[in-house]
C-alpha cells in the first residue's frame, strides 16, 4: 500500500474516534423557556425556589455557537426608587457568549452579563435531557444574586419551545 493510502486511513481513524463535541452541540441547539429555579444550600442541604414559584425566561443556544440567558425572578414590579432598581437585580440573571458542549456539559465563554464579574469567565452547566426537558445543575458556589446564603448549587429545568 502507498503512503498516501496510508497517510488517508490514518487521518480517516483520528477523525473517527475524536470525541463528537460538534455532535454533542446539536443536543442544545433551540430555545428553552424556564420552568424552574432552585437552590440548594450546600451546608444544609435546603432547597428553595430562590426566584420564586414562577419565575420566567429563556435561554437560546444558536447553531453558530452562541448562547443568550435572560432570566428572571416572579413577582417583578416597575420600580419606584433608587432602591428598587437595585433590588431588582436579585431577580435577574442575564448573560452571553460562546458556548461548547463537553458530553453532558456546556461551558460558556460569557462576554457579556449582568454581572461584570462574570466576564471573560467560563461558566461550566452539567444537564440532562429527558424528552422536550432540558435539566440544569451549576456547580457548587457563591451565587452572586444571594451571596448572603453561601455555597450554593442551582438546579434549573427549561421546556423546548422550538
Amino acid at each position: 500500500m502507498s503512503h498516501s493510502k496510508w497517510l488517508v486511513i490514518l487521518v480517516w481513524l483520528v477523525f473517527a474516534v475524536q470525541p463528537g463535541f460538534a455532535d454533542d452541540s446539536a443536543k442544545v441547539i433551540g430555545i428553552w423557556k424556564l420552568l424552574s429555579y432552585d437552590a440548594e444550600s450546600e451546608a444544609t442541604g435546603a432547597k428553595e425556589p430562590v426566584m420564586g414559584q414562577n419565575p420566567t425566561g429563556y435561554a437560546i443556544f444558536a447553531p453558530e455557537g452562541r448562547v443568550m440567558f435572560v432570566l428572571t425572578g416572579e413577582g417583578r414590579k416597575a420600580p419606584k426608587t433608587i432602591q428598587d432598581r437595585a433590588e431588582l437585580l436579585n431577580t435577574l440573571i442575564a448573560y452571553t457568549g460562546t458556548y461548547r458542549v463537553e458530553g453532558d456539559t456546556w461551558i460558556t465563554k460569557v462576554d457579556v452579563a449582568w454581572n461584570p464579574e462574570w466576564v471573560g469567565t467560563e461558566q461550566k452547566r452539567s444537564f440532562t435531557l429527558v424528552g422536550d426537558r432540558l435539566q440544569v445543575v451549576t456547580p457548587p458556589g457563591v451565587r452572586p444574586n444571594w451571596p448572603e446564603k453561601g455555597i450554593m448549587r442551582s438546579r434549573l429545568t427549561f421546556e423546548r419551545v422550538k
